[in-house]
């Protein structure tokens, strides 16, 4: 069966994937969320799923996320919440979330799940690249599901091209060496790692994330790269102004 992350890259249109906290605003929004989203137009939609040591993610992810866990969301919860999701769900969904929960749910129980689902690839911040290709690579291929890898202006060229190698779906750009959160420009030291990357020629499409909030921000990742993501930016509308207003948070966007 064909990956919807392959799909959606398929066409020369830039992609816009939104991230989103499971659990947050309230316990059963989540199905919600995604419909939204979906109707806004999304092409990809990353699930957040709660940890309480959020290492990667800025202050307005991290307080979502305290949020979801404090609601009673849990790795289990999320899963039955997604059960029957793709009767009305058809863009790609992500599972973005730290190793640890896998594993004490078990790796490849956490992977059947998801491949009963639907989802189609997993971003594991805190997953080395080594480590995954050589002890789990095979696991998540028997279940079809892609995972994704991070570099940012750090990492060096010889691992940018390990990663790209081995890699399926995209690269996920970190635009800055901090945290998550919302920016309204990208400095001269981002433009320049982005033209560096988009220079190196991979073959793995790659998607830009952290700092983008607004038009400005989100046109400026997809002049480099197939897309860009949002995480911090719709996570402070959501509280604002609710699940139902979604599609103007996308029409703000592009």
């Amino acid at each position: 069966m064909k990956n919807r992350i392959d799909e959606v890259f398929k066409n020369e249109k830039k992609i816009l994937s939104i991230y989103f906290s499971a659990g947050h605003p309230n316990l059963d929004d989540t199905v919600s969320v995604l419909k939204n989203l979906q109707k806004s137009g999304v092409d990809m939609i990353e699930i957040g799923l709660p940890f309480s040591d959020p290492l990667a993610d800025g202050p307005t992810i991290q307080k979502s996320s305290s949020k979801a866990l404090k609601n009673g969301m849990t790795t289990e919860k999320l899963f039955k919440q997604l059960e029957g999701v793709r009767e009305e769900i058809d863009v790609p969904l992500i599972i973005m979330g730290y190793f640890n929960p896998m594993m004490q749910y078990g790796i490849d129980n956490f992977c059947k799940r998801c491949k009963l689902i639907g989802i189609d690839g997993l971003i594991i911040p805190d997953l080395p690249v080594n480590v995954y290709h050589e002890n789990y690579m095979a696991l998540f291929n028997k279940y079809g599901l892609y995972n994704m890898f991070l570099i940012t202006p750090q990492t060096s060229v010889e691992r940018i091209r390990y990663i790209d190698k081995i890699s399926n779906g995209f690269i996920y750009m970190v635009s800055n060496t901090s945290i998550t959160g919302m920016k309204n420009t990208f400095d001269e030291t981002q433009i320049k790692y982005f033209k560096r990357i988009k220079s190196m020629n991979l073959n793995t499409p790659t998607i830009i994330g952290f700092g983008i909030s607004n038009t400005e921000t989100y046109n400026s990742s997809v002049k480099y790269s197939n897309g860009a993501i949002i995480g911090s930016a719709f996570i402070k509308f959501l509280e604002e102004k609710g699940v139902e207003k979604t599609n103007e948070f996308v029409k703000s966007i592009r």
